[in-house]
This record gives C-alpha cells, sequence and structure tokens, in this order.
C-alpha cells in the first residue's frame, strides 16, 4: 500500500523531471534571403580587407553572395577603377546567373561606381549605396596622392563629367549615408546626390561606417525593399 507521503515524494519526482527537461528551442525567424548579388567596393587607399565587417554582416544576415574587390592602383583614376568594376560584375553575373547586382560603394569608391554607370548606362545594377563619398570633391584630396586623389578635388575635370547631367542612369535605385563628424568629406553636403534620398547617421568616423551598426541597418533595409509594383507610382 503507497502512503501519501510515498505519493507526494513520487510526484514531486515527477514535476521536478519535467522541470529539468531538455525544452524544445524556441522557433527564430527565417534569415533574411536575396537572390541579388552585391559588390562592396572601397575607397582611397583602401582594399577589401576594409571592407571585411560589411561583408561579415551582409552573409550572417542572410546575403548569399557578396564579393568585395582591391584595385589595382588603390590610388589610381576612377576611370580606370570603373573598369575594373566591370570586369567584376561580368563576372559575378556569369558565376551566380543572376541578372542584376547591387552596389555598395564606401568613399572614392563610389565616385568609380557612379563612373561605371555613367559610362555603361545599359550596366546591370539594380540598387546602389553610396557611403561617405565626395560627389562634388572634397578639400581632404589636397593631403592624399595619385590620380584619384587629383580626381577628388572638388575643381577637377573628372568630377565635372560625372556630374554633367543626372546623378544616375534611370532604372538604378540609390541612397546616400553620411555620418556627422565626418573628417575626410569637405564640404560635409558633397556626400550627397540631387534627388536621391540620404540618411545622416550619428556618430561614427570615416572608415568607421563600415563597422557602424546604424548604417547596416540602413544598407540592409535599402537593399531589403520590395521591387515597386508595375503601374506603381
Amino acid at each position: 500500500m503507497v502512503t501519501r507521503g510515498a505519493a507526494t515524494f513520487v510526484l514531486w519526482l515527477v514535476l521536478a523531471a519535467a522541470a529539468h527537461a531538455p525544452r524544445p528551442f524556441a522557433s527564430t525567424p527565417p534569415l533574411v534571403r536575396t537572390a541579388v548579388p552585391v559588390l562592396l567596393v572601397p575607397g582611397w587607399f583602401d582594399t577589401a580587407r576594409d571592407l571585411a565587417a560589411l561583408r561579415i554582416r551582409l552573409r550572417a544576415a542572410g546575403w548569399t553572395h557578396v564579393e568585395t574587390l582591391t584595385f589595382r592602383q588603390r590610388t589610381g583614376s576612377n576611370r580606370e577603377h570603373a573598369a575594373e568594376i566591370d570586369s567584376v560584375v561580368t563576372e559575378m553575373l556569369a558565376r551566380t546567373g543572376a541578372e542584376k547586382i547591387d552596389i555598395v560603394a564606401h568613399s572614392m569608391g563610389g565616385l568609380a561606381a557612379r563612373w561605371y554607370l555613367k559610362t555603361r548606362p545599359e550596366a546591370p545594377v539594380r540598387r546602389a549605396v553610396f557611403i561617405a563619398s565626395p560627389h562634388r570633391g572634397t578639400l581632404s584630396a589636397v593631403l592624399a596622392w595619385g590620380e584619384g586623389s587629383d580626381e577628388m578635388l572638388p575643381t577637377s575635370a573628372f568630377l565635372d563629367s560625372l556630374n554633367h547631367g543626372t546623378a544616375l542612369p534611370p532604372g538604378v535605385a540609390a541612397i546616400t549615408i553620411r555620418t556627422r563628424i565626418d573628417t575626410h568629406i569637405f564640404p560635409p553636403a558633397s556626400a550627397t546626390l540631387p534627388g536621391v534620398p540620404d540618411h545622416s547617421v550619428c556618430c561614427p568616423t570615416h572608415a568607421g561606417m563600415l563597422r557602424d551598426a546604424e548604417v547596416f541597418r540602413l544598407v540592409s533595409e535599402f537593399l531589403e525593399e520590395p521591387e515597386p509594383s508595375p503601374g506603381a507610382r
């Protein structure tokens, strides 16, 4: 015969075992996925290594194709850099089977990306993000060297040609992102483009923008925005 005390002890053992039993993992939302490859373009003197943090974050968030490049002449002409971008884009499309790519460019890399788009108006680019790019030049270029630095001067013939006409070809959506404490872009408004949505963040450094959480949020949300429906205004 089971006594009340024994029954109580057995019930306590059952409850204790249930409390310590392994619990199923809570369901987590699926990772964001996009079929559009992303090309990360470095700025003056930078390499693919400087883009590593941004690439890692994009891959962790679900982007399956994220490429970085290092220009052969890191301080060279944006015209030559644009040709290198063209080659990389062609290779990316062939390898991934995608029809278009997205570009995320930092600093002077934005000028190379825009020259690529300007000289190849049918370029297979869907969206572009310009992070702290001196679209109308920067006075700090006097402290740099190479053809790229000459092209970043506000009075350069390269910028006159780049900014003649529309900022971007039709069909390419874009945003600009800048920091309020940028010591590389003078005047600060040079990091904006006419007719392109602009985002000002506080307060990473010029280089620190590539590792900043708010900058990454802006980049990822823009790249993941749904495509406008046909006929939408």
